[in-house]
């Protein structure tokens, strides 16, 4: 396996280089050089010279999710840490382009969940039979829809981050990214349609900046979108779109009450 090495020191740190930041997990005083830009599109991590001791991972303990018709297998983010320093599997982010620029997993590659802004997939020419791991923050629901595809698609071995990107970067694990030091705030839009609906998708999206999110609706036809968007505040225009309805509004007051159309 071809992989980039970045020697590590034992701290966390801030490093800006070519005008983006790279957080690096760890522990102590600092003073490692500037983690090398990302440029990579094969989704793998750097080589790190200080290895985690072997352990050994039941994957079949872990949870699942359904998604389309697919068992999503969640593995927990120490355990997608575990690999990651290992080099034991590729990443893809399933989010949108705002999102994955300002902050994502440092080697992680760019595959929305949503096709039909995809664009050039870069997990394409993968082989099916490597570990791959998706993540979203909503914690995983876009990670799974992209899972889910992935292997329906003939991948063999891949898994979502359970508690998604933001777990991750609330533990300084190695990021990068133009704003990897923001925590964006987290908006609760909760609606209901028809039980009818149950199954189906609810989205939220920011049109401005085309971050979006999504959950699924419940038997009883609820449904609760947590937003994570940057640089999204509460007088900021989203819209929430289901298969009854489409809102716009504020995102203060999408937030307040029960979105109904």
């Amino acid at each position: 396996m071809k992989r980039r090495t970045f020697l590590t020191a034992s701290a966390v740190s801030l490093s800006a280089t070519s005008g983006c930041l790279g957080v690096l997990g760890g522990g102590g005083s600092g003073g490692e050089p500037p983690m090398p830009a990302d440029g990579n599109m094969d989704g793998r991590p750097p080589a790190f010279d200080d290895q985690p001791d072997e352990r050994d991972v039941d994957t079949n303990s872990f949870g699942t999710v359904s998604e389309s018709g697919v068992e999503v297998p969640l593995a927990p983010v120490d355990v997608a840490h575990y690999w990651y320093k290992q080099g034991e599997t590729r990443f893809v982010d399933a989010r949108s382009v705002s999102q994955y620029e300002a902050s994502h997993v440092y080697g992680a590659v760019l595959s929305q969940a949503d096709p039909n802004r995809r664009g050039d997939d870069p997990v394409t020419d993968w082989p099916t039979d490597e570990r791959v791991v998706c993540y979203c923050g909503c914690p995983h629901h876009l990670s799974s829809m992209r899972a889910s595809e992935m292997i329906q698609n003939g991948f063999e071995n891949v898994y979502v981050i359970d508690e998604g990107f933001w777990e991750w970067h609330d533990n300084g694990y190695p990021m990068r990214g133009n704003d990897v030091t923001a925590t964006p705030e987290n908006w609760v839009v909760g609606g209901e349609v028809a039980a009818a609906f149950a199954g189906e998708n609810a989205w939220a999206h920011h049109r401005p900046s085309g971050q979006v999110e999504s959950t699924d609706i419940g038997d009883d036809g609820n449904y609760e979108l947590h937003l994570k968007f940057h640089d999204v505040g509460p007088d900021s225009t989203v819209e929430v779109e289901t298969p009854a309805y489409t809102v716009e509004g504020k995102l203060a007051d999408l937030a307040t009450g029960t979105v109904t159309g």
